[in-house]
């Protein structure tokens, strides 16, 4: 494998994140691997745990061990997850210590149905963090309106948070605002944690441009059609203009006396999804300092063989301006477009979590009978 990944960061200071875990990659050794190409930490959700799960009989034995014991389909769900975030913490760990906090983090999310519930997300985020009890593991909160308290809570209690599901610029503002907030409550009641808490926002890239191709298509004309395939890396590239702007300056300052880490911004969703897109676009045009790119296993492969290392995020932000702001010329309503992606999103893990739920559950009155 070249050493794409690892340029990366050691070039540009960006942290290649891998987007997949099952158990087979802690068992085989695979994971071990894979951190030593120069990915320098993980994310899981639940579709990725649907399809390990699923997929692969090592969770067979565990699964029917935990059954005989009268634990609950919902407990043993979680107690499959997190045997695999324990595996993955264990392999990350080293470059953990070794990066002083800014890397090796694993992430695992709380229950999606908890989405639109803030003070049951808070909760729940609460007790997975105590529950994995280790310092490199960042809970996954979605950025829904209801979620935001939870993560400046969380925050606050000098907890590690994935922010997930950021769709649009304003939303993405109140992310950071309360990531902000959070840390600012943490410097009064603990100042010496401060400098321990760690966040990153996630950015989902493709969907953006699926959704807003779609629109441009629907318009038909000559304008909108070469708007197509813009959209997603203009809006990162715009977000990570806010990201420059809100870590700055003097209040910022203040935090930064406590050893604050600014919260990056993450690149998630990008493997493309249109095969007229090259297939490293959402790496090759969203490189910079202070940030992640979370891969999908083809990504990484397809990166690693052919992608283009140079400082691209902070490249062509007026053409990011005026063609972000062209989008409305052509009948493309972005909040709209981001409050549809965000209800899809949430729905879309909702469905994974209830169908692997129900799928164990099936299984586990088989093996009661």
């Amino acid at each position: 494998m070249s050493d794409r990944l690892s340029r990366l960061f050691t070039e540009y200071g960006q942290s290649p994140w891998l987007d997949n875990l099952k158990r087979s990659y802690i068992t085989s050794g695979e994971l071990d691997r894979v951190r030593a190409s120069g990915i320098r930490g993980l994310t899981s959700n639940p579709t990725i745990f649907q399809k390990a799960i699923q997929g692969s009989d090592e969770y067979t034995e565990q699964f029917k061990a935990l059954i005989s014991s009268h634990t609950s389909t919902i407990e043993s769900y979680w107690a499959l997850v997190l045997q695999d975030i324990h595996g993955a913490l264990d392999v990350f760990a080293p470059l953990y210590e070794s990066s002083g906090g800014l890397d090796g983090f694993v992430s695992v999310e709380v229950d999606p149905n908890l989405a639109h519930q803030g003070d049951l997300t808070l909760i729940a985020a609460r007790q997975l963090d105590e529950r994995v009890n280790r310092d490199n593991v960042m809970i996954k909160i979605p950025a829904t309106v209801e979620g935001i308290p939870a993560i400046r809570a969380m925050i606050s209690e000098g907890r590690n948070v994935n922010v997930t599901l950021i769709f649009s610029l304003e939303r993405y503002q109140q992310v950071m605002d309360a990531y902000i907030q959070g840390l600012e409550l943490l410097a009064t009641s603990a100042p010496q944690k401060v400098s321990s808490v760690a966040s990153v926002a996630s950015f989902f890239i493709s969907r953006v441009d699926t959704d807003i191709d779609r629109l441009l298509e629907s318009n038909g004309s000559d304008a909108a059609i070469a708007l197509c395939g813009t959209a997603a890396v203009n809006q990162a590239k715009l977000a990570y203009q806010m990201f420059e702007k809100t870590f700055s300056g003097k209040r910022w300052s203040e935090l930064l006396k406590h050893g604050a880490h600014v919260q990056r911004p993450l690149w998630a969703s990008t493997s493309t999804k249109n095969a007229k897109y090259p297939d490293t676009l959402y790496v090759d045009a969203l490189i910079g300092p202070n940030t992640v790119n979370t891969l999908p296993d083809v990504t990484v492969e397809a990166f690693s063989s052919h992608g283009n290392l140079a400082l691209t995020i902070t490249k062509d932000i007026d053409q990011a301006n005026t063609q972000w702001s062209q989008l409305k010329d052509f009948g493309v309503d972005v909040a709209d477009v981001a409050a549809r992606l965000e209800r899809e999103g949430v729905k879309s893990f909702q469905n994974s979590f209830d169908e692997l739920i129900s799928v164990l559950t099936a299984k586990a009155t088989e093996l009661n009978q």
